[in-house]
């Protein structure tokens, strides 16, 4: 029997540092990953030097993902989940200055990041973002490992030949989905919404309150970047000069009330009687707030990547602020549950990097998230969460990622709330469709956009080679 590959609604809705889930995330992971497996060899103890080479992707834009800060931060055993991130920078202005790290927090080894932190353009075959760590022994041996931050936080070392099959750990669903035609014949037979298929499966993995917990601690992060990015002005870093606004637009829609905590900050919007003329505002400004956070090294959630992890839960408080100001938890869980799903589809049949995808692969895949999620929470029907989740990517098909100066500023942050906007109308336009009429099913959707995926030319697959991030003279930024 085929085994279908399971993947949680939590490895969809990951809670890390930006900017970057692929760039920062990962490496940040990988490096981790790497000091379990030296501790499992028992070979920890002996090491005297380590060495980080960045290939491809993650070396011709790994200084504006912070791809070496974060797997430093990695090697020295911070968790990007509960990491105080306001240690960030003396950390490592700590390592620079003294020239050694701690590694895991226990073993101090002499470390120049200059030196030790290699920045290779060449790629590697498996995957355009590889990672290669380098262990010296105190009896003269090395220990090499290489990995690959294939999109989403999601770091594999998988051989080439299971690169399609994107072969990891399975689980057995009750209720296994590869496609969405597997997920609509589901819906059928059990009489159930996306959202309880999908609920089952994860009551595989873990308990109801496990479950609950999670999405709570996802959503608050949420809520907080948000929050965070509405309520801080400034430059984001880079170099680029890149003024927020979120901090702008949120003063002229909310004007001169103030709040002191997310929450308070939520329930105040929601009792806010906001104007037709407001609402793709208060979305952009949603969506921009959370990818501010990402780009300044702050705390997001991969949805499914860093990059695009605005559109998600701006469309989200666009159900909570506009469209049902009595939403609860359930609503949120539900709607979560319906995103990570969807995510999962294309990381499935396609892919969620924008390294192997262009930009269609993180803004198009959220906005497909988001579209479908929004459907089921409006009432609609699978048939109609699948339809709005395809014609939300179908309108991103071919988006390439050419960040300037290879930061996730421009043009990653508008598009978020492009994305989340776009979502909006699918939805709307699948609630007012008859669904078992869709010309294009979700799932041709999916192998068109890997079929175009494969197609395009890797100078537009984030390696700041092509398009805007040659076009734009940095000298007038």
């Amino acid at each position: 029997m085929k085994k279908i590959e399971c993947i949680s609604v939590f490895d969809m809705l990951k809670i890390g540092v930006g900017p970057s889930s692929s760039h920062t995330l990962g490496p940040w992971r990988a490096g981790q990953r790497w000091l379990a497996e030296l501790k499992e060899e028992n070979i920890f103890d002996l090491i005297e030097e380590v060495k980080v080479d960045l290939y491809g992707s993650l070396s011709l834009t790994g200084k504006g993902h912070a791809s070496d800060i974060a797997s430093i931060l990695g090697l020295c055993g911070y968790d990007p989940v509960t990491m105080d991130l306001d240690k960030l920078d003396p950390e490592i202005k700590k390592i620079q200055k003294e020239k050694e790290l701690l590694l895991n927090g226990e073993k101090k080894v002499n470390f120049d990041p200059q030196e030790q932190v290699v920045f290779n353009k060449e790629f590697l075959d498996f995957h355009p973002n590889g990672i290669t760590f380098t262990a010296t022994l105190s009896n003269g041996k090395k220990e090499t490992s290489t990995f690959f931050s294939i999109g989403g936080g999601f770091v594999v070392k998988e051989e080439r030949k299971n690169a399609k099959k994107k072969q990891e750990i399975f689980q057995e669903f009750p209720y296994p989905v590869e496609k969405g035609e597997d997920l609509l014949t589901l819906c059928k037979k059990h009489n159930k919404k996306v959202s309880e298929i999908v609920l089952e499966n994860e009551r595989s993995l873990r308990t109801d309150e496990e479950i609950d917990n999670g999405l709570k601690a996802i959503w608050q992060v949420m809520l907080e970047s948000m929050y965070t990015g509405c309520h801080t002005e400034g430059t984001l870093p880079g170099g680029l000069n890149v003024k927020r606004r979120a901090f702008e637009m949120h003063q002229k829609l909310i004007g001169d009330v103030t709040y002191s905590s997310p929450q308070e900050w939520l329930e105040g919007i929601r009792k806010t009687e906001v104007k037709f003329r407001q609402i793709l505002k208060w979305v952009s400004c949603y969506a921009i707030s959370v990818n501010e956070v990402n780009a300044s090294l702050g705390r997001v959630v991969t949805a499914p990547t860093n990059g695009s992890s605005g559109t998600v839960p701006a469309v989200m408080m666009y159900y909570m602020t506009i469209e049902n100001h009595d939403a609860t938890f359930e609503d949120l869980k539900q709607f979560m549950l319906v995103a990570g799903e969807i995510g999962s589809l294309f990381k499935k049949g396609a892919t969620i990097s924008a390294a192997m995808g262009g930009c269609q692969a993180e803004i198009g895949v959220s906005s497909a998230m988001a579209a479908g999620a929004l459907t089921e929470l409006m009432g609609g029907t699978p048939e109609q969460v699948l339809m709005a989740s395809e014609i939300a990517m179908e309108h991103h098909l071919g988006l390439t990622c050419d960040p300037i100066a290879g930061l996730v500023q421009v043009p990653c942050i508008e598009r978020n709330a492009m994305g989340a906007i776009k979502a909006i109308n699918a939805a709307e336009i699948a609630l007012d469709s008859d669904a078992s009429k869709a010309k294009v099913p979700l799932d041709k959707v999916i192998e068109t956009m890997w079929d175009t995926a494969k197609d395009m030319n890797s100078k537009y697959k984030e390696t700041s080679k092509g398009g805007l991030a040659v076009k734009v003279n940095l000298s007038d930024c």
